[in-house]
């Protein structure tokens, strides 16, 4: 009821606006982008905190380390490693087989320097937990954010990535010259 309420006064006063389809009635891998600023991470909590959303998220294992540890943990976080990310996926994998809801928000842009490529997490957890996704967005240009469709993989990676390549076409994120194209390095590879 207080993130609510925190929520409804952060949506009064900020020069965001909220636009978003409806929360999906189901757990669902959230895809946060175009990623390009930490102010992202203030707009997602806003966005799910409003809609009544129980998120988790994938954050660098620095942003866990001293007194912040327990704050990001409390709002929803899980450290990751970089440098060893082993298991992280089937961990996530496991912990929504075993029947816990949530929604698990990735950033496939990975981090917010240069690159071309997303990070293809996202696609993994959703297709070995049979979740959907459900496409979230920071639009600088018309400074709103929300959700988009939620939508069930095909398996057609390509097809698929044509899909969210299309939903993100006109987002420009909240830093709109460090926007990534919606793209993994290899589509037609991929496993």
């Amino acid at each position: 009821m207080l993130r609510r309420r925190i929520a409804t006064a952060f949506w009064t006063l900020s020069r965001w606006k909220l636009d978003t389809e409806p929360a999906p009635g189901r757990p669902s891998v959230f895809i946060g982008a175009p990623h390009t600023s930490n102010w992202d991470f203030i707009l997602m909590l806003g966005i799910a905190w409003k809609l009544g959303l129980r998120i988790l998220w994938l954050g660098k294992d620095s942003l866990f380390r001293g007194w912040r540890g327990p704050v990001m943990r409390a709002l929803g976080g899980i450290p990751v490693d970089r440098e060893s990310p082993g298991g992280l996926v089937d961990n996530l994998v496991s912990r929504v087989r075993s029947g816990e809801v949530f929604g698990l928000v990735i950033t496939p842009d990975g981090t917010r320097g240069p690159h071309e490529y997303w990070k293809s997490g996202f696609y993994r957890i959703a297709r070995e937990t049979g979740l959907p996704l459900t496409l979230g967005y920071v639009d600088r240009d018309t400074m709103t954010t929300g959700l988009g469709p939620t939508i069930p993989l095909t398996g057609d990676v390509g097809s698929d990535m044509d899909r969210i390549r299309e939903f993100y076409r006109d987002k420009s994120g909240f830093t709109p010259e460090a926007r990534v194209e919606p793209r993994l390095r290899d589509e037609n590879g991929f496993r």
